[in-house]
């Protein structure tokens, strides 16, 4: 899991370091700390959340192991089979 704060002080060098993790596949999802929710990169409810908020995961199952569940809106499958799980 990295921090998107983690990745630097303003906005611009957090988008330097963050796009080569997108681009060579070591990010793949995005999270909110403070929900527990994650989901994909291109997702419009993860876009909208505060930096300070943000988390990334390299899988799916790294966010799972973190304890954090799927988007609703993003991940509807998964989301519906996470609801149904005993």
């Amino acid at each position: 899991m990295i921090n998107h704060t983690d990745l630097g002080a303003n906005a611009e060098q957090r988008s330097k370091k963050l796009r080569p993790l997108i681009l060579t596949g070591q990010v793949t999802f995005g999270g909110n700390r403070q929900l527990k929710i994650y989901g994909t990169l291109s997702c419009r409810s993860g876009r909208r959340m505060k930096a300070a908020n943000r988390v990334f995961f390299a899988t799916e199952q790294e966010a799972v192991d973190a304890g954090y569940r799927p988007c609703g809106h993003c991940l509807r499958k998964e989301y519906k089979r996470w609801l149904t799980a005993p």
